[in-house]
């Protein structure tokens, strides 16, 4: 527990947009007193960081590696033993509070795997993700899931679910220990294009081999290089994702929970 909390606060630390927003906040303090000069500084190169990030495709130059890695799945000859879908498109915390499943920006997890649950009735459909709130204790986003997916069609004797993980090492290895794969069998693993390569790695390194299905892309392709953006922070967002996906690989990689540091297709 002490170490998911150090490394949620350590993310927090990382995220491109709160370094700089801290940059400008010790800039501002220090405007206050005989650092003033330093101060200044310090803001200069807050709002110009900011404003890079914020309009020229840093976000893009970042993304697209990731979402280009893994390619869109083909169904091929066999039919898929189990359909599994990360966590990350429900929101547990308003769910809770609103009394009904609240989605996000990443809902298309969930349409992916309502859609193949509907096309290979016979697949096991799996969903992985628990309630990651350092504060609040409330039902993980797999209870919320389920019932979601029952009311958009999927039967909830296919359903099973996996309320623990916080991480997608997590995920990897409880998902594995509930599902018990076999040889041979065929197992999809759905999660954002973005992230892709992090969950492949995990779950190689878990013994569970699936198949990439990447759905949420945030990048139509080499194009949005040049996008204009339709505000002065409209980059920042996918910054702050990329930047946080690439550093999750590294620190995967460091730890020995991936197999390989950019992991790739087979």
């Amino acid at each position: 527990m002490m170490s998911y909390v150090i490394l949620k606060i350590l993310s927090f630390f990382l995220v491109p947009s709160n370094v700089l927003v801290g940059i400008g906040l010790v800039g501002i303090i220090l405007t206050r007193t005989h650092f003033a000069r330093a101060g200044k500084r310090f803001l200069i190169v807050s709002v110009t960081l900011l404003f890079i990030i914020g309009v020229f495709p840093v976000g893009a130059v970042l993304t697209l590696p990731l979402e280009a890695r893994f390619p869109p799945w083909r169904p091929g000859q066999s039919t898929p033993t189990g359909i599994i879908v990360l966590g990350g498109a429900i929101n547990p915390v308003i769910s809770a509070a609103r009394g009904d499943v609240a989605i996000n920006d990443a809902a298309e997890r969930i349409i992916a795997i309502v859609k193949l649950a509907r096309r290979y009735p016979n697949a096991r459909v799996v969903f992985s993700g628990g309630n990651g709130n350092l504060f609040v204790s409330i039902p993980s986003e797999a209870v919320y899931a389920a019932r979601l997916m029952e009311d958009l069609g999927v039967s909830r004797g296919r359903i099973m679910i996996e309320g623990r993980s916080r991480s997608t090492a997590e995920n990897a290895a409880f998902t594995a220990h509930l599902v018990q794969p076999k040889p041979g069998e065929r197992w999809l693993l759905i999660t954002s294009a973005m992230h892709i390569p992090r969950a492949m790695g995990t779950f190689r390194k878990a013994g569970f081999l699936v198949e990439a299905y990447p759905v949420d892309y945030r990048t139509a392709g080499p194009q949005d290089l040049w996008e204009i953006p339709e505000s002065l922070t409209a980059g920042v967002p996918i910054t702050d994702m990329a930047v946080h996906e690439w550093l999750g690989l590294l620190a995967y990689w460091i730890s020995d929970r991936t197999t390989a540091l950019f992991p790739a297709p087979n």
